[in-house]
């Protein structure tokens, strides 16, 4: 007789695990229902080796857009009143992300064999966001999937648009700033030192200071590279290492809130997906609660995450979330008065997806403005140092002209 490897959940809902022996699949469904087990995860333990299969969906990558496309092909076929199993099994087919089109075609078998949608979503962590799980949840119980799918894919587009637009601001500036290194050590390694063996051809040269300094600085980095990078790769690894750890990324978090120029805009960013996130949510049946609880992670930042966990204990006990919003110090006044006229109309949802739309305009504003200002500060830096090594090593050119003629 087949013996299926299980996962699942027991009345108490504690995680449970372990093997039963059962004629088939659902037979062996059927004998764990019957012993009050809520199976989440079950295989025949012979042709399915779980770890690797696992180990497998957790390197599994998808693009956002590709699960926007997908979600939205979803949303248009059980609008269309077609059954879920077949809409599923219809985007499968139409995906060509190979990890995507394997995970749809798994979850339409689980659904197939009586499990929730929302449950067969969740083997899928790495594709699957705990927003997108849970919006499909909401919408599963409320009877408006295809309503709900439809906004998960704008939803989705729209933080897809975000990471792009911050993407597109940081790419010139970095290059930039590679093209400026990679300049000034063309100029440390080659050029500077063939220039030291003509100074050292005319003895009584005397060189400006700038120049000693430079042709120091050119001597070391030629004959101590190795010291520069490993110093670099150091401090590189130290830094990620304390960032990792809780005190170090609370502080780290803190400090990129408060930075010139760019603090703002990291704000910006979190606070668009904080009310863009918590007006999906609550637009598709989520408890406030929950709903928060779910957002915390979406921030990106923890000094707001802490906030919003400390507004979630005060709504908890009764309090709206207008005043612990305001009292955490964190979002800005214009946030909290249309939060706060939101509760009051009951138009929350619509209020939270109006800040959203304007602070979505705020970044866009912002980072253009960033990248249009970064363009020219490193082309004036990288002209500087440039014209600075030029100077240190066309004087002493013209002193030699001098002593020459």
């Amino acid at each position: 007789m087949p013996i299926f490897e299980y996962k699942g959940l027991s009345r108490d809902g504690k995680n449970v695990k372990g093997v039963v022996d059962a004629e088939n699949l659902r037979a062996a469904r059927t004998k764990l229902k019957k012993d009050n087990i809520f199976v989440v995860d079950i295989r025949d333990k012979k042709k399915v080796d779980p770890k690797k299969k696992s180990g497998a969906r957790s390197s599994a990558k998808v693009g956002v857009k590709e699960l926007a496309l997908m979600t939205r092909q979803l949303a248009t076929l059980i609008k269309a009143n077609i059954p879920l199993v077949d809409a599923l099994t219809a985007v499968s087919e139409q995906v060509e992300n190979a990890a995507l089109s394997e995970a749809i075609a798994d979850c339409k078998n689980m659904v197939n064999e009586g499990s929730p949608f929302h449950k067969a979503l969740a083997k899928y962590p790495n594709i699957f966001t705990n927003i997108y799980i849970s919006m499909v949840e909401a919408g599963e119980m409320s009877g408006s999937l295809d309503v709900i799918l439809m906004r998960l894919a704008e939803f989705t587009e729209a933080q897809a648009d975000l990471r792009a637009k911050v993407s597109s601001a940081m790419t010139y500036p970095i290059i930039m700033m590679v093209v400026t290194l990679g300049l000034l050590g063309f100029l440390f390694v080659f050029l500077i030192p063939k220039m030291v063996t003509v100074f050292e051809s005319a003895p009584n040269l005397q060189l400006p200071w700038y120049t000693v300094t430079l042709i120091d600085a050119s001597q070391f980095v030629v004959n101590y590279w190795y010291l520069l990078v490993g110093s670099a790769l150091i401090l590189y690894l130290l830094f990620k290492n304390w960032k990792s750890t809780p005190a170090g990324r609370n502080q780290w978090d803190a400090i990129s809130l408060k930075l010139p120029i760019v603090g703002p805009t990291v704000r910006m960013v979190a606070v668009s997906r904080f009310t863009r996130t918590l007006a999906t949510l609550l637009t598709g049946g989520v408890p406030m609660l929950a709903a928060l609880d779910i957002v915390r992670n979406v921030v990106n930042n923890h000094v707001l995450a802490q906030a919003i966990d400390e507004a979630r204990s005060n709504i908890s006990e009764g309090e709206s979330i207008a005043g612990p919003l305001k009292k955490s110090g964190q979002f800005p006044p214009i946030v909290i008065h249309m939060v706060n006229i939101g509760e009051k109309t009951g138009e929350l949802e619509n209020m939270l997806s109006q800040v959203s739309d304007a602070y979505d305009f705020q970044v866009k504003t912002k980072l253009e403005g960033l990248t249009s200002l970064m363009g020219p500060v490193v082309i004036v830096m990288m002209g500087f140092a440039i014209g600075m090594i030029v100077v240190a090593v066309m004087v002493p050119m013209f002193e030699m002209a001098n002593i020459a003629g």
